[in-house]
């Protein structure tokens, strides 16, 4: 007799990145809870900057260094995903998985649930001595090597989907590449071979189209007048029905705003994709020149045709190093001759700072996203006369003391410069700098292992 394929396995992504809305996953939950069919609850987390602040939250404090919004995400839907068998795969233990572990057994316990399954997927973090001898002979120079604050290595799915398999019901990650939060998934539930190509990179670009969150369904699509989104204030998140041959149905959330229509999942399918031909995570190479995008109801965009490539030899990884300090100070200039006075105000500040090559300035409103770095778009700028102009100046530097300098002379314009100059407004911070390359893959050692709730 043939073999009976298994069902589709439902994937809803109820964030896609740090800091997102926390209310997208109850009706994420709720719509899959009423397919009735087996389903993973997503939460993508990390960007590059993200992880690195996550690894400085944990060298100020052990016990930190996780996704700060974690209760606020899982609080409203753990019970009901524990209850209906909905597992919950998330990359939001950043830097420290074993204590968002510990975390989330506190929040069952607060909750009066049962002590959930929770394992981790570790062996990202090459911040230690020896990840760092992996990575100094690859970065460009030695003071990046020298100044390394934190390294993290992009993962794969096999050790979610090994999770999954041993009964897990929460998988926290660390950094792994966004798509894998769905391809672990995937892998565990069809049991697809390692070398299923095709398969394996259909279930990658679905989690690729998940992991923006709303950005699939209209988020970052909308512009009025030109492309319509419903309810964007109450726009649903994206949930992807993968079939066992790797194919995905994109849809929404029910009773949510937004939209699911192949304009939007083209864009998305896109996203920072630099070869179509050649998009690369660690368990296959995914080949969407010949993929199909097809509209096969409201709100539902199949995709299909995504073919596979073997496996990459090496793994991305990034290290963050000391970039010096980043200031920044803003005026404002309103009503007549608003645009010279500003402009009065730059002169001022450039000529009392001196040569300084990473100083810039915007005037916020006319002349700032466009602008340059060195200044030439802003001087040869014949913008109309404004009433409305805000001045501001930025700049990077090693030294501390010359980022306090700038923020001064702009402070000091409330007196010392143009009229009717206010609302000043200063700031600084460290800044982080990035260096990738990419390492061996035998060279790293990616492992999960259960997390059980202390009594």
């Amino acid at each position: 007799m043939p073999t009976v394929p298994p069902p589709s396995l439902f994937i809803g992504c109820a964030a896609g990145g740090s800091g997102d809305r926390v209310d997208a996953a109850a009706p994420i939950v709720a719509t899959l809870i009423r397919t009735g069919q087996p389903s993973v609850l997503i939460f993508e987390n990390l960007a590059e900057r993200t992880l690195a602040l996550a690894q400085l939250a944990r060298q100020r404090n052990p016990a930190a260094g996780y996704e700060p919004l974690l209760e606020a995400q899982l609080r409203p839907v753990l019970a009901d995903c524990l209850r209906h068998g909905i597992r919950i795969v998330s990359n939001l233990g950043a830097a420290n998985p074993r204590g968002a572990a510990a975390h989330v057994h506190r929040l069952a316990a607060e909750l009066g649930l049962p002590a959930p399954r929770v394992a981790v997927v570790e062996g990202d973090d090459l911040s230690g001595e020896a990840g760092l001898q992996v990575l100094r002979p690859l970065m460009p120079d030695a003071n990046s090597a020298d100044r390394c604050l934190s390294a993290n290595v992009y993962l794969g799915a096999r050790e979610i989907a090994d999770a999954l398999r041993a009964g897990a019901q929460i998988v926290i990650t660390g950094r792994v590449v966004d798509s894998a939060l769905a391809l672990g998934p995937a892998l565990a539930h069809f049991d697809w071979a390692p070398d299923d190509w095709d398969r394996l990179a259909g279930a990658t670009m679905a989690g690729h189209l998940l992991e923006c969150g709303a950005q699939v369904t209209g988020g970052y699509f909308a512009d009025p007048g030109l492309k319509d989104v419903p309810d964007l204030a109450r726009i649903g998140y994206p949930i992807a029905e993968i079939a066992a041959d790797g194919s995905c149905i994109v849809r929404k959330a029910e009773a949510t705003g937004g939209c699911v229509e192949v304009r939007v999942v083209k864009e998305q399918l896109l996203y920072e994709v630099h070869d179509p031909g050649d998009y690369r995570v660690p368990d296959v190479i995914a080949d969407i020149n010949e993929a199909s995008l097809e509209q096969i109801g409201p709100d539902a965009v199949r995709l299909s045709g995504v073919r596979g490539h073997p496996r990459p030899a090496t793994l991305k990884a990034l290290a963050f190093h000391e970039g010096g300090w980043l200031g920044e100070a803003e005026i404002s200039y309103a009503g007549p001759n608003a645009m010279a006075r500003a402009r009065l105000a730059m002169e001022v500040v450039l000529e009392r700072m001196g040569p300084i090559p990473a100083l810039r300035f915007d005037l916020i409103g006319t002349l700032s996203v466009f602008a340059d770095d060195t200044g030439r778009m802003l001087q040869a700028l014949e913008a109309p006369a404004a009433e409305d102009v805000r001045l501001r100046a930025a700049i990077r530097h090693d030294d501390e003391s010359e980022i306090d300098r700038l923020m001064r002379e702009v402070y000091s314009l409330w007196l010392c410069g143009p009229a009717g100059g206010g609302g000043v407004r200063t700031a600084k911070r460290q800044r982080l700098s990035s260096v990738a390359c990419m390492i061996p893959r035998e060279a790293v050692r990616p492992s999960f292992a259960f997390v059980e709730a202390t009594p």
